[in-house]
């Protein structure tokens, strides 16, 4: 990798880029939401884990099962938005390792609970952080959220307990009027260190 990408495509996936809950009416579609998930399945993870899972909540009845589980801040933002991202993290996403990571055995580093659960949230986060620049690079805005009661969400979702949630992530394009301006960020001397 050589190349470096257009000031413009940066500005578009970083500089100009903000958390965004208001959106247009314009729906995503179905290619849309398959070419998310091909540029987030290439987030690295740890040992290729990939412990990311998605569910994404498109129709009015994926949005009434979404919604009792949204605070109540944050409903009406989420129920507007074109698409809702239920992200999660699978809780025994070890057992896919064989194919994932083949020729090598890894699974003694899966043997004890608190691992595995860290292990899979890390991971998982670092794909729902690929899944959103993902989203920005196509064109849409995102608006990630924890707002929402995980018990009652995963007793919706996912009630077999396998699949335990991470974030809600709305996703549309972003109505861009009276958008907040980005807030303070750390500077480089106050967060990072060249050693």
């Amino acid at each position: 990798m050589t190349a470096i990408l257009a000031a413009e495509a940066l500005d578009q996936i970083f500089g100009a880029a903000r958390s965004n809950h208001r959106f247009l009416d314009r729906a995503i579609d179905d290619a849309t939401i398959r070419r998310l998930y091909e540029l987030t399945k290439l987030a690295p993870t740890g040992f290729n884990s990939q412990p990311g899972r998605y569910v994404f909540v498109r129709s009015e009845e994926g949005k009434t099962r979404l919604a009792p589980a949204l605070s109540g801040s944050n409903r009406e933002k989420t129920l507007a938005a074109p698409l809702n991202v239920v992200v999660a993290r699978d809780s025994r996403f070890f057992e896919h390792l064989p194919a994932l990571l083949p020729g090598r055995d890894v699974s003694a580093f899966f043997v004890e609970e608190e691992r595995i659960r860290s292990a899979g949230v890390l991971n998982a986060a670092l794909q729902a952080a690929f899944l959103i620049v993902a989203a920005r690079a196509e064109g849409l805005d995102a608006g990630p959220m924890t707002g929402f009661d995980a018990a009652a969400l995963d007793r919706e979702f996912f009630p077999d307990g396998r699949l335990r949630s991470l974030l809600v992530l709305n996703l549309g394009y972003g109505d861009r009027r009276d958008i907040r301006e980005r807030g303070p960020r750390l500077a480089f001397e106050e967060a990072a260190q060249i050693l």
